[in-house]
């Protein structure tokens, strides 16, 4: 009678495991082209420290969004944060400016996390369509009066196909 548990048992687990494995795979099956985060040196983002990514675009009738992701501290001092982006297609190269809010006016981080960190994945590009196929970089530098910037812990780049969030 133990061994027939024991064995039932056995089939349980391999069941859960097999099903775990399953959801695991197809929820991971985004169209993610790019998914890049770097880690700043001792927490701290250098103006030099640019997040360069490159891609390609197969099909420039679908729309994309493109993100930038940050990590901090809870020691990180301010509530904002600016960085320039840089988007190069080959034949042009345009800069935008981005300020994203980072706390409330009481301080309360907007990022979710645990403990001491706090991540945010922030939109620069929305159902963004590129011009034409071919191959694009993104190139992201911190642009706040502090260099280094300090408390940050990541930054990076996600592009994916619109509609997938």
């Amino acid at each position: 009678m133990a061994q027939i548990k024991i064995h039932l048992q056995s089939r349980y687990i391999l069941m859960v495991l097999l099903l775990g494995s399953l959801m695991t795979a197809t929820t991971g099956c985004k169209r993610n082209l790019v998914d890049f985060s770097m880690e700043t040196p001792k927490r701290q983002w250098f103006y030099r420290n640019h997040v360069v990514t490159k891609f390609e675009i197969k099909d420039h009738k679908k729309a994309y969004n493109i993100y930038f992701k940050l990590r901090h501290t809870g020691d990180y001092r301010y509530a904002n944060i600016f960085v320039l982006v840089h988007f190069i297609d080959g034949n042009q190269k345009v800069t935008k400016r981005y300020q994203y809010k980072l706390a409330e006016n009481d301080g309360k981080w907007l990022g979710s996390g645990s403990g001491n960190i706090f991540n945010y994945t922030l939109p620069m590009l929305t159902n963004y369509r590129f011009t034409h196929n071919g191959k694009y970089s993104i190139d992201v530098e911190q642009n706040m009066r502090d260099n280094p910037l300090k408390e940050i812990t990541d930054v990076g780049i996600l592009v994916e196909e619109a509609g997938e969030r």
